[in-house]
């Protein structure tokens, strides 16, 4: 599988390697001058069948001694595909990493060239939501985050807000994705498989659908400005509140209250949200509403 290359927003992995915390950074890439040398060519593969990797990775070199601050030295680094170093003979860390999933090794250089192949296990995610009709839902209020699941069962956040249509970079595992459509209840929950080698596509049906609030004086009446806005459940919680004249949200599907207040004076309306049908929702301003 060829993924997508690692975009510059991607969030690398914390390394997580026998006895490195913390490293120091690089203070030289290549040997000193003079000094004899042993070629070392690193590729990595998704899986131990797999083609090597064409882009997308970040090689980190680390020396396997601490300095006196108890940091091991970073001695180079290489991005893109398969990468070559030239480095002094001696015991050296190899870590390889593409997106949040990584493998390291620990190497010894002499004066021989040297091939190393990292199996990463990885696969990638790309995540999409669709309505009930199959129509699109609106990207630019559409994310997705994906937690890790834990062998204890805990949730750790690892990639928040990540957007439809991108490709992640992920181990091979079971990942616990939330989608959220829009900012109030519009959610959607689901447990995802990423396999080694392969693309996962995912796309989650939301239930929901885009509400616009107007508050008028006639049914052809323009909406009226300096208006808070109040959104309640159905259990009487409060979902949203704004203030304007065309407050615009999305709902999941089911039975709403708006409540508007205009120079102190209350209304109210009851509507209903069906899934993938947009709807400007016109709360009258007359007595029969009124509070």
């Amino acid at each position: 599988m060829d993924l997508p290359a690692l975009a510059p927003e991607d969030t690398l992995p914390d390394l997580d390697l026998p006895g490195l915390t913390s490293y120091a950074p690089a203070n030289r890439v290549a040997p000193l001058t003079g000094v004899t040398t042993g070629e070392l060519f690193l590729e990595a593969r998704l899986t131990e069948d797999g083609a090597p990797v064409a882009n997308g990775l970040l090689w980190r070199i680390f020396g396997t001694q601490t300095d006196p601050d108890g940091k091991l030295p970073l001695i180079a680094t290489a991005s893109g595909g398969g990468a070559q170093f030239a480095l002094e003979p001696g015991s050296y860390l190899v870590h390889a990493a593409f997106g949040r999933a990584s493998a390291s090794a620990r190497i010894s250089i002499g004066e021989e060239a040297r091939r190393q192949t990292m199996v990463l296990n990885a696969g990638g995610l790309k995540l999409d939501a669709t309505l009930p009709d199959g129509s699109a839902v609106r990207e630019a209020k559409l994310a997705f985050d994906i937690y890790d699941m834990g062998a204890d069962g805990e949730r750790d956040l690892i990639l928040p807000e990540v957007p439809p249509g991108k490709t992640v970079r992920l181990p091979a595992g079971t990942y616990h994705v939330v989608s959220r459509y829009g900012d109030i209840n519009a959610t959607i929950r689901a447990d995802l498989r990423v396999e080694p080698g392969k693309l996962t596509e995912a796309a989650i049906e939301h239930r929901a659908a885009q509400v616009t609030l107007n508050l008028v004086r006639s049914e052809n009446g323009f909406p009226l400005a300096d208006t808070a806005w109040s959104v309640i459940g159905v259990s009487g919680e409060v979902l949203a509140e704004h203030v304007g004249a065309y407050p615009t949200l999305i709902l999941a599907a089911g039975e709403y209250t708006a409540i508007a207040n205009h120079r102190d004076a209350i209304y109210q309306h009851t509507f209903d949200v069906v899934a993938g049908r947009d709807v400007t929702v016109r709360v009258m301003a007359s007595e029969e509403n009124a509070q």
